[in-house]
Order: structure tokens, then C-alpha cells, then sequence
């Protein structure tokens, strides 16, 4: 009587220090291997799973109680110490036999990590019992639902009051950034690009750099960008602290999966002069979601709501580019505008992409977004200043190539070929081969071609061969219901810190009148030099860009205007379209979160009159037929018509906030002189100085200079 009456004490006792803990909803349950990373409920019945399933492993039923097949319960009241061993504080049992075997058994249970307190670990009771015959869980929960059945007569309904603990046993791990060694895309910025520009321009370096943007996993062989990520990681303890600073607003990663969302802004404000309105802004506020599911699928969407105003200039060119239908204007590298308030721009914008890397050696994409080819701040053959479209790209990679193929679906937005308020379609199919020739000298060849819906032609599979040649197919098709154009890009790394760069783009050639030197219309082409100077002048961080950009009149149109390499009115090459020579200083620096950039800009555009005394066509407006009002065929030079000067200056320098999402705090400072030979509605003579602050997360290009 005595002896229960202990053991009852006891138990009532652990019971309640174990039901105060739980109340305060602080303890945790000792952790066996097994259960690591359970919560809650999940990780207590995972406990009780791993002692009861010990104990039947284990456990020896004393022979003389196996002689008369004895049948009952042992009752074990034990604890798990701050150390994580077990220890039997009393066994409720009708035999010595039993007790001596349930203290054999639990002596033999290996150490887990203990029960936690506010944190702290503590030991705690627990009880557990023993049915002879021996059960293992399975068995106990064999007996459990065959004694619900027999109390539940057919045909009568008792409440389910099982719950189920699926979600509470789903693992999940820390958060180690593994974005950095996916195939996602890395958000294209030429500044956020120039920090890892060098490292990845090596001499000897067997990567491909004119195709962008880049996945994380080519640019983590060559730039640590774990370590440069906790490099800038601010010591900050709260929730708010590591969030503003240092990482994702969401981040969760588990078994082969993991994905991120933050919010995403874009909020600027300044004054410009000349300007009609009191202030210039942009406000944009977004979502982006990341993910990766396994090691070859990853993802990522972004939604952005924007309004703005901006300088004059802009603001002028914005709606000089203007879509059929009312909308007021498209903003260049945005998309197409609605009217907000008297004076601004509504202006929302989506992107997003999938890849897929079923190999080594393939990897595709199916987005809506941008995409760029070369390795200067420019490119002839495909930039991202113009509106995001659908595009499919694959990319293909071995030996010392990288072959990239982009099949995209483009609008053109002009009155004169919307029907019934539809837009009109057209395709483009490139591929690009890059070629690393020896450790410092790579090449690339370029062919892209342009095509409508004429004939319900639809998206023509006679380019989706990745290996054809565009030309030919485009020219077995007529050579009015396609556009092709040929090209070249090279890169010579003269050390780890010189690189030269260059492109020469072929829209039309001919020969005969190159002979003859008359500088005919017919010979489209254009080029870019460059180069780069990383380090420059020993300085580390500081990375100092030259490039000279001449493209000649007419380069980018066609003789049908719905087929010229353009999208939403917009150059799907240079921003400025035809008939321009440009040159560019840039010079980057990065030490910590801090950053400047400053951009130089000095060109020559030849322009179009538009006006009652000269409606030619210079060749500087790719939606114009280029056989419709030509002034000259012989004598055709860049700057023809109404010859206009453009001087640029663009700084810019800020505080990195949280490298996460790449959010920026900055000032700018535009200054821009236009001066056309003739002042006409577009082309005014005008100096223009445009001060910006702003919260910016940078993962696309502005691009400001028009």
C-alpha cells in the first residue's frame, strides 16, 4: 500500500511540473537524431516513438514470467537530465525481474539532446508503458484502430478525433543563401555587374560573358558570392535588424527546395530644370517571389505598380513613342502608360522567368523579360532597353562554347497596323555562338531574324532549328516578310585587368558598292569598341570603361516597317536606333555597402526634320520604310540631316541597405545639352539639369540617357 502510494506521489508531481512547462509553452521535448527539426507535437510523438520502439528491441521478458505466459503492464516513471541521459526513477511492476530489466534497458538508451526551458536545458519526466506481450509503436497503433472499430458498430458515425501531423513534421533547415549556387538569374545591373566584372574577365577563365544575364552557379566559380554576402552581413539580433539589413523578408528552405519574397521599391524624388511640373518622381512598389525546387528548377516572378514623372526630355520621348489606342506614352525599358493624375504615369510591369537544367550542358529559360548580348554598356545586337516580351531561350555550354538560342514574341504598337484594337505580332529567332579561342581571345557570331504574321505564318517553325542558318531560310521565305542581320563580337583580355571588346553588326551589304567607295545606303552596318580597366590604377574596386558606339542610317529598319528590329516602338539594339556615332567614359567603384558611378556621354545623331520644308527619312527612325522619302543613295553618312550634339553627364552614389534585394539608398545628378543643328517638335535645344534622391531596389537598368 505504502509502495503505491510513493509511486503515485511521485507521478502526480512529475505531472504537474511537466504541465507548468507546458503551459508556459517554452519546453521542448528531447531531441533524438531521428526527430531533428521537429516542432511541436510532431517532435513529441517522434520522442515517445524512438523510446517505445527502443524498448521493444531490447527488452527481455524474464524467463519464469515467459513460462507461464504472463500478460500486463510495467508503468516506468523516468527523466532525461540537462545532459540528455535517461535515468529510471521508478517502475510500477508486479515482478523485481521486470524492474531490474526496465533499469537494464534504460541504462542502455543513448544520450539525445535534452528537453530545453526558456532555451536553457533542464531535465524533465517523463512515463511510459509496457505491455507484455512486447509491442512496437506500429503495433500499439495496429491495436488502437482495431479497437475503435469494434467500438463503432456499422453503420454508425463516430467522430474522426485523429489529426493528422504532416505539417508538423515537415523539416526545414537554415537559411544558407542557396540561391547563390542555382541556376536563377542574377537580376541584371550594370552596376551590380561591374563588382564581379573582373573576376569573372580572367585571363584563362573558360566562361562566356556576352550573354546575359547570368545564372548565380556561372558567376559562384569565379566570385564567392556566399562570402561576399556575409562579408557585408550587419551584426543585428532582432527580427526587424536582420530583415531591414541583412536578409530576405521570407526565406524558408527545406529538403531540395527553398524559396524567398520580399517587397520590392522603387521610390525617387527630384527636381529637373527646365521643367513644367514643380518635381520629378517614380513610385514603385512590388513583390518579387524566388525559388528553387530540386537542383535543376528555379524561378523567380516579380510584379511591380509604378507612377512617375520625369525630366522634360523624357518625358517628351516617352510620348513621342506613344501606342495606338490613347494611352499617352510608353516608357522606354517599362512598357506602355496610362494617364495619371494631369501631369504623370501609371505604369505597371511584370517579369519573370523559369529555368530548368536537366544537365552540364543545357539549361532553359521561359520568361517574360529582357535579355542582352555583349559585354559593353551597350550592345548593337540585343539590349535591355526596350520593353520586357516572351521570350524561350536555350542555352548550351561545352568544350570552350556557349551556344544561346532566344526565340521571342514582339509587338509593333503603331496605328497603321492595329486592327480592331489588337496589336500586331511579330517573332524573332537568335542564336548566339561564343567561342573561347585561347585563354585571352574569345569570338562570337550573332544572327537574328524578324518576322510578322503575314499569311497567318504564325510563329514559322523553319527557325526554331537551332543550328540553321537564319539567312537562308529567310530569304526561301521572301525577303519582305523577314529581316535577318549578321554579326560579330570579340573579347581580347590583354591581362586580369585589360580587356578591349568589340561588335560589328551587319544589317544589309553590298559589295559592289563598297568597291566603288560611295558610302551607299545599302551598306547597314554599325560597330562598338571598348575597353576596360579593372583596379584601375591600383585602386581595388575601381573599374574605369571606354566604348565608342557607330551605327550608320538605317541600320535596325526595313523595307516593311512591322518586321524592323524593334519592339513597342522601341530598338531592340541600340536605344538610339540608326544614324548616330556615340562615345562613353564610365568609371565604377564599390568599397563595403558604399558605391559611385559617374557616365560621360558625347554623341552625334543624324535626326528627322518632320517639319512642312523636309519630310526625308535620315535613317535614324527604325519605323520608318527605309525606301520611303530616302534623301540620298550614295553620300549616306552618319549624321546626316538634322545633325544634332548630345553631352551627358550621369552620376550617381548611395548606401547599400540590404543586399538581399539589392536595395540602394542614392542621389543622382543628370546633366544633359541637346543641340540639333534645327530646332523641330522633338529636337529642342536645351540644357537640362535633373537632381534625384531615392530608395531603390536595383535589379534592372534606367536607362535616362536619350
Amino acid at each position: 500500500m505504502m509502495k503505491n502510494l510513493f509511486y503515485y506521489i511521485i507521478l502526480f508531481f512529475s505531472i504537474a511540473t511537466t504541465a507548468q512547462v507546458t503551459l508556459k509553452g517554452t519546453e521542448k521535448f528531447p531531441v533524438f537524431p531521428s526527430c531533428q527539426d521537429l516542432q511541436f507535437k510532431a517532435l513529441e510523438t517522434c520522442f515517445y516513438s524512438e523510446v517505445q520502439n527502443f524498448v521493444y528491441n531490447n527488452f527481455k521478458v524474464p524467463e519464469n514470467l515467459q513460462q507461464t505466459n504472463f500478460k500486463g503492464n510495467v508503468i516506468v516513471l523516468f527523466e532525461v537530465n540537462q545532459t540528455g541521459n535517461f535515468k529510471v526513477i521508478f517502475v510500477d511492476a508486479v515482478d523485481e525481474t521486470l524492474i531490474t530489466e526496465c533499469k537494464r534497458v534504460f541504462e542502455k538508451l543513448p544520450k539525445v539532446a535534452p528537453a530545453t526551458y526558456n532555451g536553457t536545458p533542464t531535465y524533465a519526466k517523463y512515463t511510459i508503458t509496457i505491455a507484455i506481450p512486447l509491442q512496437s509503436t506500429a503495433d500499439v497503433e495496429a491495436q488502437k484502430i482495431g479497437e475503435n472499430a469494434l467500438s463503432n458498430p456499422a453503420g454508425q458515425y463516430k467522430p474522426n478525433t485523429v489529426f493528422l501531423t504532416e505539417l508538423d513534421s515537415i523539416k526545414y533547415k537554415k537559411f544558407d543563401n542557396p540561391q547563390f549556387d542555382s541556376h536563377l538569374n542574377i537580376p541584371f545591373s550594370h552596376s551590380y555587374y561591374a563588382q564581379f566584372d573582373d573576376e569573372m574577365n580572367q585571363v584563362g577563365a573558360n566562361n562566356h560573358t556576352g550573354s546575359k544575364p547570368y545564372a548565380y552557379a556561372e558567376v559562384s566559380k569565379y566570385y564567392n558570392l556566399k562570402q561576399e554576402n556575409t562579408a557585408l552581413q550587419k551584426n543585428k539580433q532582432s527580427w526587424w535588424g536582420k530583415k531591414i539589413w541583412n536578409e530576405s523578408l521570407v526565406q524558408i528552405q527545406g529538403e531540395d527546395y527553398w524559396f524567398t519574397l520580399n517587397p520590392i521599391f522603387d521610390l525617387q524624388f527630384g527636381r529637373s530644370n527646365p521643367s513644367v511640373s514643380d518635381y520629378t518622381y517614380v513610385n514603385t512598389r512590388g513583390l518579387q517571389f524566388n525559388g528553387g525546387l530540386g537542383k535543376g528548377l528555379n524561378f523567380t516572378t516579380t510584379i511591380f505598380e509604378s507612377q512617375g514623372r520625369f525630366a522634360d526630355y523624357f518625358n517628351r520621348y516617352a510620348e513621342s513613342i506613344a501606342p495606338s489606342g490613347g494611352n499617352p506614352a510608353i516608357i522606354p525599358g517599362i512598357g506602355i502608360a496610362k494617364e495619371f493624375k494631369s501631369d504623370s504615369y501609371d505604369f505597371p510591369l511584370a517579369e519573370a522567368n523559369l529555368s530548368y537544367t536537366p544537365s552540364k550542358f543545357i539549361n532553359m529559360n521561359l520568361g517574360y523579360g529582357r535579355n542582352f548580348i555583349g559585354d559593353g554598356y551597350r550592345s548593337l545586337l540585343l539590349s535591355d532597353g526596350a520593353s520586357p516580351y516572351p521570350y524561350f531561350k536555350l542555352n548550351t555550354t561545352f568544350w570552350k562554347i556557349k551556344y544561346t538560342n532566344i526565340y521571342t514574341w514582339l509587338k509593333d504598337v503603331r496605328p497603321e497596323v492595329t486592327v480592331d484594337g489588337t496589336y500586331a505580332t511579330k517573332f524573332a529567332a537568335s542564336h548566339y555562338l561564343s567561342l573561347n579561342v585561347t585563354n585571352k581571345w574569345n569570338i562570337g557570331l550573332f544572327e537574328s531574324v524578324v518576322w510578322t504574321n503575314t499569311n497567318n505564318r504564325g510563329f514559322d517553325m523553319s527557325f526554331v532549328n537551332p543550328i540553321i542558318f537564319y539567312r537562308a531560310v529567310e530569304f526561301s521565305s521572301s525577303s519582305r516578310t523577314g529581316n535577318a542581320m549578321l554579326a560579330l563580337t570579340t573579347k581580347y583580355k590583354w591581362s586580369n585587368q585589360i580587356n578591349f571588346y568589340g561588335q560589328f553588326l551587319l544589317d544589309e551589304f553590298s559589295l559592289n558598292d563598297v568597291r566603288t567607295v560611295n558610302n551607299s545606303w545599302k551598306n547597314k552596318f554599325g560597330y562598338q569598341l571598348g575597353a576596360k580597366y579593372y583596379n584601375a590604377f591600383n585602386i581595388k574596386n575601381l573599374l574605369v570603361q571606354l566604348e565608342y558606339n557607330h551605327v550608320r542610317p538605317y541600320v535596325y529598319s526595313h523595307s516593311d516597317p512591322i518586321t524592323n528590329y524593334g519592339h513597342n516602338n522601341q530598338s531592340l539594339g541600340h536605344q538610339w536606333g540608326g544614324n548616330f556615332s556615340e562615345f562613353i567614359a564610365i568609371s565604377r567603384y564599390h568599397k563595403g555597402r558604399y558605391f559611385a558611378d559617374a557616365k560621360v556621354t558625347i554623341g552625334t545623331r543624324g535626326l528627322d526634320f518632320n517639319d512642312a520644308t523636309d519630310s526625308n527619312n535620315y535613317g535614324s527612325n527604325i519605323y520608318i520604310d527605309y525606301d520611303d522619302s530616302r534623301p540620298f543613295d550614295e553620300n549616306v553618312t552618319v549624321g546626316q540631316g538634322n545633325k544634332t550634339s548630345v553631352f551627358i553627364v550621369d552620376m550617381q552614389a548611395g548606401y547599400l541597405i540590404n543586399p538581399a534585394t539589392n536595395m540602394k539608398l542614392f542621389g543622382s545628378f543628370i546633366y544633359r545639352n541637346f543641340t540639333p543643328a534645327t530646332q523641330t517638335t522633338l529636337a529642342i535645344n536645351e540644357s537640362t539639369t535633373w537632381l534625384s534622391i531615392g530608395l531603390r531596389c536595383d535589379i534592372f537598368n534606367w536607362y535616362f540617357d536619350y
